[in-house]
């Protein structure tokens, strides 16, 4: 594949994401209409139906098939729970894996001795940059993280490769260095293929319809007053609020549920020392 083909394939791949990125207010807020919006159609289309059709026959008939829906809309539910949570937690075990290494990777250069002052001080700059671009940025994005780890990186190993163990004290140190560094590129790549989010779309999509199908069925054979509607109401905004926490904890960078960034913090002032 040549240099441009891949060039265009990496922008309709950029496209597609751009086309399902969207924010968890917006996707809780189509959650909630199309919720509440299904039960006032079921109210609704009760009202123009005939008696016939609402009798208790048909009633269970509908209370069986949508009893079906609604225990696959809580698997799904769970399935996308379980997944947001695995994912999360997994990102904050690797920030906090980072940031010991970055430690470690200081302490090190430091037993080295002075050879390795100069790559020792590219550290702190490449953890500011991460730290700025990642959390404190307007959005979360992997190309962010990857320029704020790959901006000292050239620097840092050009600053390795003109280190000349003497020993093999420092040989043993050069070796653990350089362990610890491509551990580090280890690490990063695999933050970068997770910051997408790990709740596909389509699951989100189904579920929305599954719910409104549910709600509908509600407000097939519910009475229509005001005590019903504000039930139905809190109900539509659980619902849409569940899907919320969700989806913000699938994006552990950004939004209400992010992951701490006290271990980098911490790791900056170890090796700004």
């Amino acid at each position: 594949m040549s240099p441009l083909q891949a060039q265009r394939c990496k922008t309709i791949e950029t496209d597609q994401l751009q086309i399902f990125d969207v924010s968890p207010t917006t996707t809780s807020l189509i959650v909630f209409a199309s919720v509440f919006g299904g039960s006032m159609l079921g109210m609704a289309v009760r009202r123009r139906l005939p008696k016939h059709h609402l009798t208790d026959d048909s009633k269970g008939v509908v209370q069986l098939g949508m009893g079906l829906v609604a225990t696959m809309t809580a698997l799904v539910l769970a399935l996308l729970i379980a997944s947001a949570k695995s994912s999360h937690d997994l990102q904050n075990e690797e920030v906090i894996e980072i940031s010991v290494d970055f430690m470690v990777l200081d302490r090190t250069l430091s037993r080295y001795g002075v050879d390795a002052n100069r790559a020792r001080g590219l550290l702190p700059g490449a953890l500011r940059t991460l730290l700025d671009q990642t959390w404190r940025g307007s959005a979360y994005r992997s190309e962010s993280l990857d320029r704020a780890l790959g901006t000292s990186a050239e620097p840092f190993f050009d600053q390795l490769r003109q280190l000349q163990p003497r020993d093999d004290f420092e040989r043993a140190l050069y070796g653990q260095i350089m362990e610890i560094t491509f551990d580090l590129g280890h690490k990063r790549s695999l933050l970068l293929e997770q910051s997408a989010g790990s709740i596909p779309m389509p699951f989100v999509v189904v579920m929305i319809i599954w719910l409104a199908l549910i709600f509908a069925s509600f407000g097939l054979f519910a009475p229509t007053n005001s005590t019903v509607i504000s039930v139905l109401l809190a109900c539509a905004l659980s619902v849409a609020g569940a899907v919320f926490l969700i989806l913000e904890m699938d994006r552990p960078f950004q939004g209400l549920i992010q992951i701490s960034s006290a271990p980098l913090k911490n790791a900056l002032v170890q090796i700004a020392k």
